[in-house]
């Protein structure tokens, strides 16, 4: 799944080629917002919110999340799509740019004054300018018997980590996954959190080990069986997450994390 510096690479991408124009086409392909019609409206600006996207046009916002496949591509005017039209959710058009939403998670229309509906439920955004590391860490910590991954994957304590951003935390910081919050020094984590997603806002490569070589990026994250880089342990693999229903795989070492 996209974290949150992908998002925020594309909000900033979208509102480089579309912010302050009017829009042209907009071409929403799902069944309720199939007869919405935008253009000619301006769009103002493109924002992200943890993993969310808001691109506000005219009175409205179009709301958008990537999930597991999605991405907006841009394109200019007659430019062939790189992806098959049939997984195209949105093309949003302008007199010099097309945006187009393949295979979004989610996407729908909403007054730009309620967009709190979509997203006031999410924890301060450690690339937004509502960052509040005290609020994240006084968030986590009303779940003291959680196990630290799940806490941080959860979007309405601090907004933005994904599980790779989250596997390489808890190994920097030797904490194994399943850790109860109650054990971790939660001032020193989120900021530790904050510095890593910060550092790849503007990166192509993300990387949390410092390197950018193919295969160099990561401490844990999907290394399974393969030796860490600190101490030749082979990397295992769990399954952790709020209820059975909602596991993610989680990656560490069981020598170097506690």
């Amino acid at each position: 799944m996209p974290e949150g510096d992908t998002v925020y690479q594309q909000a900033r991408l979208l509102n480089d080629m579309l912010g302050g124009h009017i829009l042209t086409r907009c071409d929403l392909r799902v069944p309720a917002f199939a007869t919405t019609d935008l253009s000619g409206m301006l769009v103002h600006e493109v924002v992200s919110r943890g993993k969310h996207l808001l691109m506000r046009v005219g009175d409205s916002t179009i709301h958008s999340h990537l999930k597991m496949e999605g991405e907006w591509r841009v394109y200019a005017p007659g430019e062939p799509w790189r992806r098959p039209a049939f997984q195209a959710r949105a093309v949003l058009a302008t007199e010099t740019a097309q945006a187009v939403g393949f295979e979004l998670g989610l996407l729908e229309v909403l007054p730009t004054t309620r967009e709190a509906d979509a997203v006031g439920h999410l924890g301060p955004d450690l690339l937004g300018p509502d960052w509040d590391e005290r609020e994240a860490v006084r968030r986590l910590a009303e779940h003291p018997d959680a196990p630290i991954a799940v806490a941080l994957l959860d979007q309405r304590n601090l907004a933005g980590l994904g599980n790779e951003y989250v596997d390489e935390l808890c190994f920097v910081r030797g904490m194994l996954p399943t850790r109860p919050v109650r054990d971790v020094d939660l001032a020193k984590t989120v900021a530790l959190a904050h510095r890593m997603i910060v550092a790849n806002r503007d990166r192509r490569i993300r990387s949390t080990t410092g390197e950018t070589r193919r295969g160099r990026t990561s401490y844990v994250h999907r290394r399974e069986g393969m030796p860490c880089r600190r101490c030749g342990t082979h990397v295992e693999r769990m399954r952790l997450g709020p209820s059975e229903l909602e596991l993610r795989e989680t990656w560490y070492c069981p020598r170097c994390q506690t």
